[in-house]
């Protein structure tokens, strides 16, 4: 009996294997590999995607092919050789596309059209799902890669750069709108209105982006939930990182640089919850962060360094954590709207502490306010700045930290480091 139950597992086992690999065969021998050449008897990108079926990879050969708005609607495969470029000559989009399953890859798009009513883009994607975007560059393009109601896709590798001078004739470069579980990694964006924009996008990574001299943010992000970014460089942007209308957002390792300007933040963070920072660098920037109704984000291990303010708290700003993290040579390194303070400042490294360690355990013996009544008085009168480095502004911060009227008088980290955190 037991002899017959393995001929029989053997018998079915063979006839799987047998199924599943003539399956394989014939969907190896359906799918075509299309060339495109200039010299070809195929000699355009949209030619070959009317010829091809699902499944299909189409090789386009080094050259200038003058095409804008070619449409994709089918599971391809497009790969360039030496970066093929497609000259939209503005008069449009550079791909449209609506499919599952595709992939672009190495393919330089320029002149994409501008237009005030219409976004055009290098790549427009539309309802697409389990997709890759790869290697491709982007020059001298309105929007750069532009995906709505999509999910399941890669956008990794690309470079996109323009030079665009007004917000309002501008888009942005990565835009992605309304999708869910998309993966936007080591990519770089210069000089579009956004580098990277992401509006109702839920479940989804920002990793390992450089975001740099763009006109408005590195990176804008509204009403979505449940992201990650991590390990991004933005650096000399308008206006730096905004994060708004969300929550359930991971920011980790990420670089805010060289963010200047009267309306400039390293990150602004607005109508934010339940979130975590952990172990970025905030350095040269006018406002490192600045936060308006932020409520449940746990500050842990970042460094603000060389900042005009590290942490700008405005209003509606509770229950948030500020914790071992290094203010390192701040203008200012915590500013306050209002007396009254629900946040946790503790174990921070405060490069302006003077206070002593007698029991030679790491922790100050003496606690640290970290809002100066300069800071309160500048709030006020933005104009009192010049007045940073005088003595006089010295001894009234002193005098308000030994007895606080205008300040937050709970507002006080009573564990400060005497020693730098490593982290």
């Amino acid at each position: 009996m037991i002899k017959q139950l393995h001929r029989v597992f053997f018998y079915l086992k063979s006839k799987f294997l047998c199924v599943a690999l003539i399956g394989f065969m014939i969907e190896n021998i359906a799918a075509q590999k299309i060339i495109v050449c200039e010299n070809c008897e195929v000699n355009s990108l949209q030619t070959a995607i009317q010829q091809a079926e699902a499944n299909d990879t189409i090789f386009i050969k080094n050259g200038i092919y003058k095409e804008h708005d070619v449409i994709i609607d089918k599971a391809l495969h497009i790969k360039g050789e030496n970066y093929p470029v497609i000259d939209a000559e503005m008069g449009g989009m550079g791909l449209k596309i609506k499919a599952e399953n595709f992939s672009v890859e190495a393919l330089k798009i320029i002149n994409v059209g501008t237009s005030h009513t219409k976004d055009f883009a290098g790549i427009l994607i539309s309802e697409g799902k389990k997709f890759e975007l790869k290697n491709n560059i982007l020059d001298d393009v309105f929007f750069g890669i532009l995906i709505e109601r999509s999910s399941e896709g890669i956008i990794s590798g690309n470079r996109i750069e323009s030079n665009s001078k007004e917000q309002a004739t501008s888009g942005n470069g990565i835009h992605i709108w309304k999708s869910e579980n998309i993966l936007v990694k080591n990519n770089t964006v210069k000089g579009l209105r956004d580098g990277i924009y992401f509006e109702f996008v839920d479940k989804s990574k920002i990793i390992n982006n450089t975001c740099k001299n763009n006109l408005r943010y590195g990176l804008h992000f509204m009403f979505s939930n449940n992201d990650l970014y991590k390990s991004n460089v933005f650096e000399n942007n308008g206006a730096g990182v905004a994060v708004m209308y969300s929550k359930f957002i991971d920011m980790q390792h990420n670089h805010f640089r060289k963010n200047w300007g009267s309306a400039s933040y390293g990150l602004l963070l607005k109508e934010i919850t339940d979130s975590t920072l952990k172990n970025n660098n905030f350095e040269d920037n006018t406002i490192a962060i600045s936060a308006d109704n932020t409520n449940r984000i746990d500050f842990l291990e970042n460094d603000f360094k060389n900042n005009g303010y590290a942490v700008r708290i405005r209003g509606a700003v509770y229950d948030n954590k500020f914790k071992r993290n290094n203010f390192l040579y701040n203008s200012f390194d915590v500013a306050y709207t209002g007396k009254l303070n629900n946040n946790e400042f503790l174990n921070n490294y405060w490069s302006n502490y003077s206070g002593y360690d007698l029991d030679k355990d790491g922790i100050g013996d003496v606690p640290f306010r970290p809002v100066s009544l300069f800071s309160y008085v500048v709030n006020k009168t933005p104009e009192a700045i010049i007045l940073l480095r005088s003595m006089f502004i010295d001894l009234l911060n002193f005098s308000e930290k030994v007895s606080p009227i205008f300040t937050p008088a709970d507002l006080i980290d009573k564990q400060p480091k005497m020693k730098k955190i490593v982290w």
